[in-house]
Protein backbone atom coordinates (compact mmCIF):
# COMPACT_ATOMS: atom_id res chain seq x y z
CA UNK A 1 0.00 0.00 0.00
CA UNK A 2 1.43 3.34 -0.97
CA UNK A 3 1.14 6.45 0.49
CA UNK A 4 -2.51 8.39 0.83
CA UNK A 5 -2.40 12.37 0.15
CA UNK A 6 -5.55 13.70 1.40
CA UNK A 7 -6.44 16.92 -0.75
CA UNK A 8 -8.95 19.83 0.79
CA UNK A 9 -9.82 22.08 -2.01
CA UNK A 10 -13.57 23.67 -2.75
CA UNK A 11 -12.66 24.18 -5.91
CA UNK A 12 -13.21 21.37 -8.28
CA UNK A 13 -11.26 22.05 -11.10
CA UNK A 14 -8.62 22.27 -8.96
CA UNK A 15 -9.32 19.64 -6.85
CA UNK A 16 -8.86 17.22 -9.84
CA UNK A 17 -6.04 18.35 -11.00
CA UNK A 18 -3.85 18.32 -7.46
CA UNK A 19 -5.50 14.56 -7.62
CA UNK A 20 -4.17 14.09 -10.87
CA UNK A 21 -0.77 15.14 -10.30
CA UNK A 22 -0.01 12.94 -6.47
CA UNK A 23 -1.38 10.09 -8.41
CA UNK A 24 1.27 10.63 -10.89
CA UNK A 25 3.59 10.67 -8.48
CA UNK A 26 2.77 7.34 -7.52
CA UNK A 27 0.28 8.36 -4.20
CA UNK A 28 -3.20 7.49 -3.35
CA UNK A 29 -5.59 10.83 -3.29
CA UNK A 30 -8.53 10.43 -1.10
CA UNK A 31 -10.26 14.14 -1.84
CA UNK A 32 -13.14 16.54 -0.15
CA UNK A 33 -14.30 19.95 -0.92
CA UNK A 34 -14.02 21.80 2.32
CA UNK A 35 -12.05 22.27 5.60
CA UNK A 36 -14.86 20.53 7.87
CA UNK A 37 -14.77 17.34 5.75
CA UNK A 38 -11.14 17.14 5.46
CA UNK A 39 -11.00 17.63 9.60
CA UNK A 40 -13.81 15.01 9.74
CA UNK A 41 -11.74 12.25 7.49
CA UNK A 42 -8.33 12.77 10.08
CA UNK A 43 -10.64 12.49 13.71
CA UNK A 44 -12.92 9.88 12.02
CA UNK A 45 -11.45 6.41 12.76
CA UNK A 46 -12.93 4.59 10.04
CA UNK A 47 -11.74 6.49 7.66
CA UNK A 48 -8.46 4.96 5.00
CA UNK A 49 -5.29 6.51 7.28
CA UNK A 50 -3.77 9.36 5.96
CA UNK A 51 -0.04 10.00 5.42
CA UNK A 52 -0.32 13.94 4.58
CA UNK A 53 -2.78 16.84 3.62
CA UNK A 54 -2.40 18.92 0.56
CA UNK A 55 -5.09 22.02 1.90
CA UNK A 56 -5.94 24.99 0.35
CA UNK A 57 -6.13 28.18 2.10
CA UNK A 58 -9.31 30.09 0.84
CA UNK A 59 -12.67 28.07 1.26
CA UNK A 60 -15.93 28.91 2.65
CA UNK A 61 -17.06 27.60 6.26
CA UNK A 62 -13.81 26.11 7.87
CA UNK A 63 -10.55 27.77 6.05
CA UNK A 64 -7.18 26.39 5.66
CA UNK A 65 -5.70 28.07 8.61
CA UNK A 66 -9.12 26.83 10.55
CA UNK A 67 -8.14 23.59 9.91
CA UNK A 68 -4.40 23.95 10.75
CA UNK A 69 -6.13 25.08 14.11
CA UNK A 70 -8.00 22.35 14.58
CA UNK A 71 -5.40 19.96 13.74
CA UNK A 72 -2.89 21.18 16.52
CA UNK A 73 -5.64 21.96 18.99
CA UNK A 74 -6.78 17.43 18.37
CA UNK A 75 -2.82 16.44 18.41
CA UNK A 76 -3.18 15.01 14.94
CA UNK A 77 0.32 14.21 13.64
CA UNK A 78 -0.15 14.67 9.92
CA UNK A 79 2.22 16.94 7.37
CA UNK A 80 0.04 19.32 5.97
CA UNK A 81 0.86 21.35 2.84
CA UNK A 82 -1.10 24.30 2.45
CA UNK A 83 -1.42 26.01 -1.19
CA UNK A 84 -3.56 29.10 -2.23
CA UNK A 85 -3.52 31.53 -5.44
CA UNK A 86 -2.46 34.61 -2.96
CA UNK A 87 1.11 34.13 -2.56
CA UNK A 88 2.04 37.18 0.42
CA UNK A 89 5.00 36.77 2.55
CA UNK A 90 2.22 37.34 5.25
CA UNK A 91 0.11 34.14 4.44
CA UNK A 92 3.53 31.53 4.12
CA UNK A 93 4.51 33.18 7.96
CA UNK A 94 0.94 32.48 9.32
CA UNK A 95 0.56 29.27 7.96
CA UNK A 96 4.32 27.67 8.76
CA UNK A 97 3.11 29.35 12.46
CA UNK A 98 0.20 27.20 12.47
CA UNK A 99 2.30 24.30 11.61
CA UNK A 100 1.70 23.46 7.77
CA UNK A 101 5.00 21.59 6.71
CA UNK A 102 5.17 23.31 3.23
CA UNK A 103 3.74 25.86 1.12
CA UNK A 104 3.08 26.20 -2.29
CA UNK A 105 1.43 28.36 -4.63
CA UNK A 106 -1.74 28.08 -7.67
CA UNK A 107 -1.18 26.41 -9.76
CA UNK A 108 1.46 23.83 -8.46
CA UNK A 109 4.03 22.05 -11.00
CA UNK A 110 4.10 18.06 -10.58
CA UNK A 111 7.95 18.68 -10.01
CA UNK A 112 7.11 21.19 -6.94
CA UNK A 113 4.49 19.23 -5.43
CA UNK A 114 6.56 15.78 -5.28
CA UNK A 115 9.71 17.40 -3.92
CA UNK A 116 7.21 19.26 -1.35
CA UNK A 117 4.93 15.49 -0.59
CA UNK A 118 8.66 13.63 -0.20
CA UNK A 119 10.02 16.36 2.11
CA UNK A 120 6.56 15.86 4.29
CA UNK A 121 6.36 12.16 4.23
CA UNK A 122 10.27 11.46 4.92
CA UNK A 123 9.78 14.19 7.74
CA UNK A 124 7.21 12.62 9.34
CA UNK A 125 8.80 9.04 9.53
CA UNK A 126 11.83 10.53 10.94
CA UNK A 127 9.39 12.68 13.34
CA UNK A 128 8.05 8.85 13.98
CA UNK A 129 10.80 6.94 14.33
CA UNK A 130 12.77 9.64 16.89
CA UNK A 131 9.80 9.44 18.66
CA UNK A 132 9.49 5.48 18.79
CA UNK A 133 13.32 5.62 19.63
CA UNK A 134 12.67 8.19 22.94
CA UNK A 135 9.83 6.11 24.37
CA UNK A 136 11.59 2.98 23.92
CA UNK A 137 14.33 4.45 25.72
CA UNK A 138 11.55 5.92 28.24
CA UNK A 139 9.59 3.07 28.29
CA UNK A 140 6.41 4.83 27.28
CA UNK A 141 6.20 2.78 23.48
CA UNK A 142 2.94 2.94 23.09
CA UNK A 143 0.59 0.97 20.38
CA UNK A 144 0.59 4.44 18.60
CA UNK A 145 4.05 4.20 17.72
CA UNK A 146 3.72 1.41 15.70
CA UNK A 147 3.84 1.13 11.89
CA UNK A 148 1.20 -0.74 9.97
CA UNK A 149 -1.61 -0.07 7.58
CA UNK A 150 -2.49 -3.94 8.06
CA UNK A 151 -6.45 -5.06 9.01
CA UNK A 152 -4.56 -8.17 10.38
CA UNK A 153 -2.52 -6.37 12.50
CA UNK A 154 -4.71 -3.40 13.50
CA UNK A 155 -6.96 -6.62 15.50
CA UNK A 156 -3.65 -7.70 17.15
CA UNK A 157 -2.97 -4.02 18.34
CA UNK A 158 -7.00 -3.81 19.34
CA UNK A 159 -6.73 -7.05 21.62
CA UNK A 160 -3.53 -5.58 22.86
CA UNK A 161 -5.53 -1.88 23.96
CA UNK A 162 -7.66 -4.48 25.62
CA UNK A 163 -5.20 -6.11 27.00
CA UNK A 164 -3.18 -3.16 28.73
CA UNK A 165 -6.00 -2.10 30.36
CA UNK A 166 -5.61 -4.96 33.15
CA UNK A 167 -3.40 -7.65 34.30
CA UNK A 168 -4.03 -10.57 32.06
CA UNK A 169 -1.45 -13.04 31.25
CA UNK A 170 -0.23 -12.45 27.44
CA UNK A 171 1.11 -14.55 25.36
CA UNK A 172 2.75 -13.29 22.56
CA UNK A 173 3.28 -15.74 19.17
CA UNK A 174 4.77 -15.48 15.86
CA UNK A 175 8.01 -16.08 13.72
CA UNK A 176 11.25 -14.33 14.54
CA UNK A 177 11.51 -10.80 13.42
CA UNK A 178 7.71 -10.28 13.17
CA UNK A 179 8.07 -7.66 16.40
CA UNK A 180 6.93 -9.58 19.59
CA UNK A 181 8.99 -7.41 22.08
CA UNK A 182 7.97 -4.03 20.25
CA UNK A 183 4.01 -5.37 20.87
CA UNK A 184 5.25 -6.43 24.65
CA UNK A 185 6.20 -3.25 25.29
CA UNK A 186 3.19 -1.08 23.50
CA UNK A 187 1.59 -3.00 25.94
CA UNK A 188 3.72 -2.00 29.16
CA UNK A 189 3.52 1.44 27.50
CA UNK A 190 -0.02 1.70 27.45
CA UNK A 191 -0.84 -0.13 31.10
CA UNK A 192 -1.17 1.84 34.64
CA UNK A 193 2.77 0.32 34.98
CA UNK A 194 4.20 2.58 32.03
CA UNK A 195 6.05 4.05 34.68
CA UNK A 196 7.44 1.17 36.22
CA UNK A 197 10.40 -0.94 35.19
CA UNK A 198 9.70 -2.91 32.05
CA UNK A 199 12.44 -5.91 32.37
CA UNK A 200 13.16 -8.47 29.79
CA UNK A 201 14.62 -11.88 29.60
CA UNK A 202 15.88 -14.12 26.54
CA UNK A 203 14.74 -17.54 27.99
CA UNK A 204 17.36 -18.77 25.19
CA UNK A 205 20.03 -17.24 26.03
CA UNK A 206 20.41 -18.28 29.64
CA UNK A 207 23.09 -21.37 30.67
CA UNK A 208 20.39 -23.73 32.33
CA UNK A 209 22.45 -23.60 35.92
CA UNK A 210 21.84 -19.86 35.52
CA UNK A 211 18.24 -19.55 34.83
CA UNK A 212 17.02 -19.91 38.53
CA UNK A 213 19.69 -17.33 40.20
CA UNK A 214 18.88 -15.08 37.45
CA UNK A 215 14.95 -15.46 37.44
CA UNK A 216 14.56 -15.15 40.82
CA UNK A 217 17.79 -14.62 42.17
CA UNK A 218 20.61 -15.66 45.06
CA UNK A 219 22.16 -15.11 47.95
CA UNK A 220 25.58 -14.40 48.74
CA UNK A 221 27.45 -17.42 49.23
CA UNK A 222 24.85 -19.71 47.88
CA UNK A 223 26.72 -21.90 45.04
CA UNK A 224 29.83 -21.56 43.71
CA UNK A 225 31.09 -18.05 42.31
CA UNK A 226 27.97 -16.26 44.49
CA UNK A 227 30.55 -13.47 45.60
CA UNK A 228 27.18 -11.19 46.06
CA UNK A 229 23.66 -10.91 46.26
CA UNK A 230 21.67 -10.85 43.32
CA UNK A 231 17.86 -9.61 43.14
CA UNK A 232 16.45 -11.84 40.09
CA UNK A 233 14.29 -10.38 37.25
CA UNK A 234 11.27 -10.98 39.30
CA UNK A 235 12.45 -7.97 41.77
CA UNK A 236 13.80 -5.68 39.39
CA UNK A 237 10.27 -6.21 37.59
CA UNK A 238 8.06 -5.75 40.77
CA UNK A 239 5.30 -3.33 40.04
CA UNK A 240 6.28 -3.20 36.36
CA UNK A 241 6.12 -5.42 33.44
CA UNK A 242 8.53 -9.03 33.18
CA UNK A 243 8.92 -10.24 29.30
CA UNK A 244 10.20 -13.59 28.85
CA UNK A 245 11.10 -14.11 25.50
CA UNK A 246 11.40 -17.80 24.23
CA UNK A 247 9.43 -19.18 26.55
CA UNK A 248 9.41 -22.42 25.48
CA UNK A 249 13.59 -22.78 25.40
CA UNK A 250 13.27 -22.95 29.49
CA UNK A 251 14.05 -25.88 31.09
CA UNK A 252 11.90 -28.01 32.70
CA UNK A 253 13.66 -27.54 36.29
CA UNK A 254 12.74 -23.86 36.31
CA UNK A 255 9.00 -24.02 34.83
CA UNK A 256 8.41 -25.36 37.89
CA UNK A 257 9.36 -22.43 40.05
CA UNK A 258 8.22 -19.90 37.33
CA UNK A 259 4.71 -21.40 38.14
CA UNK A 260 4.81 -20.92 41.48
CA UNK A 261 5.82 -17.60 41.24
CA UNK A 262 2.90 -16.78 39.19
CA UNK A 263 -0.02 -19.07 41.23
CA UNK A 264 1.76 -17.56 44.72
CA UNK A 265 2.90 -14.10 43.42
CA UNK A 266 6.49 -14.56 45.41
CA UNK A 267 9.56 -15.96 44.53
CA UNK A 268 12.01 -17.48 46.65
CA UNK A 269 16.05 -16.85 45.50
CA UNK A 270 18.61 -19.63 45.23
CA UNK A 271 20.01 -19.67 49.32
CA UNK A 272 17.40 -17.52 50.56
CA UNK A 273 15.51 -18.44 53.76
CA UNK A 274 11.61 -17.23 52.66
CA UNK A 275 10.16 -15.89 49.77
CA UNK A 276 10.03 -12.34 48.47
CA UNK A 277 5.99 -11.01 47.39
CA UNK A 278 6.45 -9.68 43.92
CA UNK A 279 4.00 -7.45 41.99
CA UNK A 280 4.46 -8.45 38.22
CA UNK A 281 2.69 -8.62 35.19
CA UNK A 282 3.79 -11.25 32.92
CA UNK A 283 4.52 -11.41 28.57
CA UNK A 284 5.73 -14.27 27.25
CA UNK A 285 6.51 -14.46 23.47
CA UNK A 286 7.42 -17.72 21.80
CA UNK A 287 8.09 -18.48 18.17
CA UNK A 288 7.29 -22.24 18.34
CA UNK A 289 3.81 -23.64 19.18
CA UNK A 290 3.63 -24.21 22.94
CA UNK A 291 0.96 -26.66 22.83
CA UNK A 292 3.27 -28.89 20.43
CA UNK A 293 5.77 -28.37 23.31
CA UNK A 294 3.47 -29.69 25.88
CA UNK A 295 2.52 -33.03 23.89
CA UNK A 296 5.87 -33.55 23.71
CA UNK A 297 6.71 -33.17 27.42
CA UNK A 298 9.32 -30.23 26.93
CA UNK A 299 6.87 -27.76 28.30
CA UNK A 300 4.71 -27.94 31.21
CA UNK A 301 1.12 -28.31 30.87
CA UNK A 302 -0.04 -26.38 33.94
CA UNK A 303 2.35 -23.72 32.59
CA UNK A 304 1.25 -23.65 29.43
CA UNK A 305 -2.56 -22.99 30.56
CA UNK A 306 -1.10 -19.83 33.36
CA UNK A 307 0.63 -18.19 30.72
CA UNK A 308 -1.99 -18.87 27.52
CA UNK A 309 -4.96 -16.70 29.08
CA UNK A 310 -4.34 -14.30 26.08
CA UNK A 311 -2.88 -15.59 23.21
CA UNK A 312 -1.62 -12.67 20.43
CA UNK A 313 -0.39 -13.90 17.07
CA UNK A 314 1.29 -11.81 14.92
CA UNK A 315 1.25 -12.60 11.68
CA UNK A 316 4.73 -12.49 9.45
CA UNK A 317 5.27 -9.64 7.29
CA UNK A 318 4.04 -11.83 3.69
CA UNK A 319 0.56 -12.05 5.42
CA UNK A 320 0.68 -8.16 5.75
CA UNK A 321 2.46 -6.91 2.20
CA UNK A 322 0.67 -3.76 2.90
CA UNK A 323 3.29 -2.33 5.68
CA UNK A 324 5.87 -3.42 3.55
CA UNK A 325 6.06 0.45 1.76
CA UNK A 326 5.80 2.25 4.65
CA UNK A 327 7.82 0.42 6.69
CA UNK A 328 10.66 0.90 4.15
CA UNK A 329 10.13 4.66 4.02
CA UNK A 330 10.33 4.40 7.88
CA UNK A 331 13.79 2.56 8.18
CA UNK A 332 15.16 4.40 5.55
CA UNK A 333 14.37 7.86 7.01
CA UNK A 334 15.89 7.20 9.99
CA UNK A 335 18.65 5.12 9.08
CA UNK A 336 20.27 7.84 6.09
CA UNK A 337 19.99 10.27 9.14
CA UNK A 338 22.00 8.26 11.41
CA UNK A 339 23.98 7.25 8.52
CA UNK A 340 24.66 10.97 7.59
CA UNK A 341 23.59 9.64 3.59
CA UNK A 342 21.89 11.48 1.28
CA UNK A 343 18.98 8.94 0.33
CA UNK A 344 15.28 10.75 0.37
CA UNK A 345 13.05 7.97 -1.65
CA UNK A 346 12.97 4.54 -3.08
CA UNK A 347 12.30 3.49 -6.36
CA UNK A 348 9.01 1.80 -8.20
CA UNK A 349 11.16 -0.62 -9.56
CA UNK A 350 12.66 -1.32 -5.59
CA UNK A 351 9.72 -1.14 -4.20
CA UNK A 352 7.69 -3.26 -6.44
CA UNK A 353 10.34 -5.79 -5.78
CA UNK A 354 10.55 -5.65 -2.35
CA UNK A 355 6.57 -6.22 -2.08
CA UNK A 356 7.09 -9.73 -3.51
CA UNK A 357 9.74 -11.14 -1.40
CA UNK A 358 9.10 -13.72 0.93
CA UNK A 359 10.97 -12.03 3.76
CA UNK A 360 11.81 -15.46 6.13
CA UNK A 361 13.28 -13.04 8.77
CA UNK A 362 10.20 -10.30 8.44
CA UNK A 363 10.64 -7.09 9.60
CA UNK A 364 13.88 -7.92 11.47
CA UNK A 365 14.94 -8.52 7.33
CA UNK A 366 13.13 -6.40 5.89
CA UNK A 367 15.08 -3.39 8.02
CA UNK A 368 18.54 -4.72 8.03
CA UNK A 369 17.93 -5.15 3.85
CA UNK A 370 17.13 -1.21 4.26
CA UNK A 371 19.91 -0.33 5.97
CA UNK A 372 22.02 -2.53 3.41
CA UNK A 373 20.71 -0.25 0.53
CA UNK A 374 21.51 2.94 2.52
CA UNK A 375 24.97 2.55 2.90
CA UNK A 376 26.11 0.93 -0.41
CA UNK A 377 23.63 3.33 -2.46
CA UNK A 378 25.66 6.09 -4.45
CA UNK A 379 22.76 8.21 -5.24
CA UNK A 380 19.36 9.96 -3.51
CA UNK A 381 17.39 7.05 -4.39
CA UNK A 382 17.48 3.73 -3.60
CA UNK A 383 17.17 1.54 -6.74
CA UNK A 384 16.27 -2.51 -7.17
CA UNK A 385 20.06 -3.05 -7.70
CA UNK A 386 20.41 -1.01 -4.39
CA UNK A 387 18.58 -3.74 -2.60
CA UNK A 388 20.37 -6.55 -4.40
CA UNK A 389 23.79 -5.74 -3.36
CA UNK A 390 25.57 -7.81 -0.71
CA UNK A 391 24.05 -10.79 -2.27
CA UNK A 392 19.96 -10.11 -0.92
CA UNK A 393 18.20 -12.85 -2.30
CA UNK A 394 14.95 -13.68 -0.60
CA UNK A 395 13.09 -15.99 -2.01
CA UNK A 396 9.52 -15.03 -4.32
CA UNK A 397 6.43 -15.98 -3.24
CA UNK A 398 5.73 -18.82 -5.08
CA UNK A 399 1.94 -18.39 -5.12
CA UNK A 400 0.10 -14.91 -6.80
CA UNK A 401 -1.45 -13.22 -3.93
CA UNK A 402 -4.32 -10.57 -5.03
CA UNK A 403 -4.59 -6.92 -5.04
CA UNK A 404 -7.48 -4.81 -5.46
CA UNK A 405 -6.88 -2.00 -7.87
CA UNK A 406 -8.93 1.41 -7.87
CA UNK A 407 -11.98 1.72 -9.56
CA UNK A 408 -12.36 3.40 -13.06
CA UNK A 409 -14.65 6.59 -13.16
CA UNK A 410 -18.34 6.37 -13.74
CA UNK A 411 -19.16 6.63 -17.41
CA UNK A 412 -22.03 5.03 -19.52
CA UNK A 413 -21.18 0.99 -20.00
CA UNK A 414 -18.54 1.25 -17.29
CA UNK A 415 -19.69 -0.76 -13.55
CA UNK A 416 -16.23 -1.71 -13.30
CA UNK A 417 -15.65 -1.73 -9.08
CA UNK A 418 -12.56 -3.20 -8.86
CA UNK A 419 -10.31 -6.31 -10.06
CA UNK A 420 -8.20 -8.24 -9.08
CA UNK A 421 -4.58 -8.63 -10.73
CA UNK A 422 -2.25 -11.46 -9.38
CA UNK A 423 1.05 -9.64 -8.69
CA UNK A 424 3.01 -12.75 -9.73
CA UNK A 425 3.33 -14.29 -12.98
CA UNK A 426 2.50 -17.68 -12.91
CA UNK A 427 4.28 -20.11 -13.64
CA UNK A 428 6.79 -18.65 -11.11
CA UNK A 429 10.07 -17.55 -12.74
CA UNK A 430 13.16 -18.42 -10.91
CA UNK A 431 14.74 -14.98 -10.30
CA UNK A 432 13.29 -11.36 -10.17
CA UNK A 433 14.91 -9.36 -13.12
CA UNK A 434 14.63 -12.14 -15.86
CA UNK A 435 10.96 -13.01 -14.57
CA UNK A 436 9.61 -9.35 -14.43
CA UNK A 437 11.79 -7.96 -17.58
CA UNK A 438 10.77 -10.47 -20.00
CA UNK A 439 7.81 -11.74 -21.86
CA UNK A 440 8.09 -15.07 -23.11
CA UNK A 441 7.15 -15.74 -27.22
CA UNK A 442 6.17 -19.46 -26.71
CA UNK A 443 4.06 -21.67 -24.86
CA UNK A 444 4.78 -24.61 -23.00
CA UNK A 445 4.48 -26.59 -25.92
CA UNK A 446 6.74 -24.80 -27.83
CA UNK A 447 4.52 -23.01 -30.17
CA UNK A 448 3.79 -19.35 -30.43
CA UNK A 449 1.10 -17.74 -27.59
CA UNK A 450 -1.68 -15.99 -29.14
CA UNK A 451 -1.36 -12.35 -28.59
CA UNK A 452 -4.52 -11.98 -26.24
CA UNK A 453 -2.67 -14.23 -23.63
CA UNK A 454 0.80 -12.11 -24.42
CA UNK A 455 -1.31 -8.66 -24.23
CA UNK A 456 -2.89 -9.75 -20.98
CA UNK A 457 0.38 -10.97 -19.00
CA UNK A 458 1.64 -7.60 -20.36
CA UNK A 459 -1.49 -5.62 -18.74
CA UNK A 460 -0.97 -7.96 -15.26
CA UNK A 461 2.70 -7.44 -15.10
CA UNK A 462 1.65 -2.85 -15.65
CA UNK A 463 -0.24 -3.26 -12.93
CA UNK A 464 2.42 -4.67 -10.63
CA UNK A 465 4.71 -2.85 -11.41
CA UNK A 466 2.48 0.80 -11.30
CA UNK A 467 0.92 -1.03 -7.82
CA UNK A 468 -2.96 -0.51 -9.15
CA UNK A 469 -2.40 3.00 -10.12
CA UNK A 470 -5.21 2.58 -12.95
CA UNK A 471 -4.51 6.28 -14.58
CA UNK A 472 -1.22 5.27 -14.85
CA UNK A 473 -1.10 2.11 -16.25
CA UNK A 474 -3.30 3.45 -19.26
CA UNK A 475 -0.63 6.49 -19.20
CA UNK A 476 2.19 4.22 -19.98
CA UNK A 477 0.66 1.73 -22.18
CA UNK A 478 -0.24 4.78 -24.45
CA UNK A 479 -4.42 3.40 -24.25
CA UNK A 480 -7.03 5.56 -22.15
CA UNK A 481 -8.08 4.02 -18.74
CA UNK A 482 -11.83 3.30 -20.37
CA UNK A 483 -9.88 0.75 -23.41
CA UNK A 484 -7.72 -0.48 -20.54
CA UNK A 485 -11.15 -1.78 -18.51
CA UNK A 486 -12.38 -2.61 -21.71
CA UNK A 487 -9.83 -4.74 -21.87
CA UNK A 488 -9.82 -6.79 -18.66
CA UNK A 489 -13.23 -7.26 -19.23
CA UNK A 490 -12.64 -9.05 -22.40
CA UNK A 491 -10.15 -11.00 -20.92
CA UNK A 492 -11.67 -11.93 -18.14
CA UNK A 493 -15.28 -13.08 -20.40
CA UNK A 494 -13.06 -15.01 -22.89
CA UNK A 495 -10.92 -16.34 -20.15
CA UNK A 496 -7.75 -15.60 -21.80
CA UNK A 497 -5.86 -15.01 -18.31
CA UNK A 498 -7.95 -15.93 -15.38
CA UNK A 499 -5.18 -13.62 -13.27
CA UNK A 500 -7.49 -11.34 -15.33
CA UNK A 501 -10.44 -11.76 -13.27
CA UNK A 502 -12.56 -10.13 -11.00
Amino acid sequence: MVATILIADDDAVQRRLVENMVQRCGYDAVTVDSGDAALAHLINPDTKPVDALVLDLVMPGLDGMGVLARIRDAGLDVPVIVQTAHGGIDNVVSAMRAGAHDFVVKPVGIERLQVSLRNALNASALKGELQRIRHRREGKLTFGDIVTRSETMNHVIAMGRKAASSTIPVLIEGESGVGKELIARAIHGSSERSAKPFITVNCGAIPDNLVESLLFGHEKGAFTGATERHAGKFVEANGGTLFLDEISELPLAAQVKLLRALQQGEVEAVGGRKPVKVDVRIVSATNRNLLNQVKAGTFREDLFYRLHVLPLTIPPLRARREDIPHLVRHFMTRIAAEENRPVTSVSGEAMAMLGQLAWPGNVRQLENAVYRAVVMSDGGQLGADDFQTGGMSPAPVSDAEPVVIDSPPSSPGETVAGAEIPIAPSPAPAGFMSAYGTLSMLGEDGEMRALADMEAETIRFAIAHYRGQMSEVARRLKIGRSTLYRKLDEAAASGTDSGLSR
